[in-house]
């Protein structure tokens, strides 16, 4: 029961600290935190809007890391803990400069690399093929690809706000089903962090008030790649279950935000375009096009974040049951998704 109040009460705090900092943020940044002003070649929404949204997830990161300190005397023992403190203000910090100053893409690869190194180096490393380095290449490769992925989805409001919290969701979930409801600093900083996305949430469905920015969608994107390479794609560790099997149920967890960056990728490099540069040519935008409208949009991606959410939650529980004949085929799903949203942009262009 205590255990429980611990987790209603990080949430709880987790939603109005996110309330409280977006509001002084919307009430003292009328131009702060606004990049590109009436720029609308990139940006979506055709109105200019604070891009500082994204801070309260790392104020609230903070906060649950300084009340737990008080709760455990052993926080600073917890290597990989540290590792994510670490990189997790790397990604934040280099995203706030990215917000203001517009850093090169090369100083922001470069920190992501880090942050991919840090987490190696603090053994929070996807176990796949069991090699140390194809393991330790696999997991910086994670952090690069999320921290761009979940930047590019980040495109129209609430959806990366929606997609990260259904997945931390999932990750929560499968770490309850595989290992109890412990009180640790790992599930408390996810129930903070989905309760920060959820202030987040009030603020930037459509119609938005502001944007989640660099600052939100790098550490977002760092904080996701360290919980589910913990809690998804490391399910089967430890004897559990084969290791491909958390390599199905991330792909299923992540199909909202893979089937959008796969799709960008490939229209992209077929029209000999970088994939990094912005545009309005992801499938948000294309369902705009075959005429539904932002909120419509969102609403189709909260559906499919639910299904697939619902999918790895199940592929989880088979492996708990050590019951893998049907993981690969609820693995489809990600190609249900794929390859309806592709063909609409083949079909779709830009109104």
């Amino acid at each position: 029961m205590d255990t429980i109040l611990y987790f209603i009460a990080f949430f709880i705090g987790g939603i109005l600290i996110s309330l409280a900092s977006n509001k002084l943020l919307l009430t003292f940044s009328q131009s702060l935190g606004i990049r590109n002003k009436n720029d609308v070649v990139v940006r979506w929404s055709n109105q200019s809007k604070p891009s500082l949204g994204g801070v309260s997830f790392y104020i609230v990161f903070l906060f649950s890391f300084i009340v737990y300190s008080f709760l455990s005397d052993k926080l600073f023992h917890n290597k990989e803990f540290i590792g994510l403190l670490l990189s997790g203000s790397l990604a934040f910090g280099m995203g706030l400069a990215d917000d203001a100053y517009n850093t090169k893409p090369l100083a922001k690869l470069f920190i992501q690399i880090l942050c991919g190194v840090i987490f190696v180096y603090t053994n929070s490393i996807i176990d796949l093929t069991h090699n140390h380095y194809i393991d330790s290449a696999l997991t910086i490769s994670w952090v690069i690809i999320l921290m761009n992925s979940l930047n590019m989805l980040d495109n129209m409001d609430g959806i990366t706000g929606t997609v990260c919290l259904f997945i931390l969701g999932t990750s929560l979930t499968a770490r309850f089903m595989v290992n109890g409801s412990n009180f640790d600093i790992n599930s408390i900083t996810i129930v903070a962090v989905i309760g920060a996305l959820c202030g987040f949430l009030y603020y930037n469905v459509n119609p938005s008030k502001l944007f989640m920015g660099d600052a939100g969608s790098q550490f977002i994107g760092l904080f996701v790649a360290f919980v589910t390479t913990h809690n998804l794609w490391n399910v089967g560790t430890n004897g559990v279950a084969p290791s491909w099997t958390g390599f199905a149920i991330c792909l299923t967890a992540f199909t909202p935000a893979a089937s959008d960056t796969l799709t960008v990728v490939i229209n992209r490099l077929k029209r000999g375009q970088s994939p990094m540069v912005g545009g309005k040519d992801h499938t948000t935008h294309h369902l705009v096009y075959a005429g539904l409208n932002d909120r419509q949009v969102w609403y189709l991606f909260t559906v499919i974040s639910i299904v697939s959410s619902s999918i790895s939650l199940l592929m989880i529980y088979l492996t708990v049951k050590k019951s893998y004949t049907l993981i690969p085929f609820l693995s489809l799903f990600f190609l249900l998704v794929f390859v309806p949203l592709y063909r609409i942009t083949l079909k779709y262009k830009s109104l």
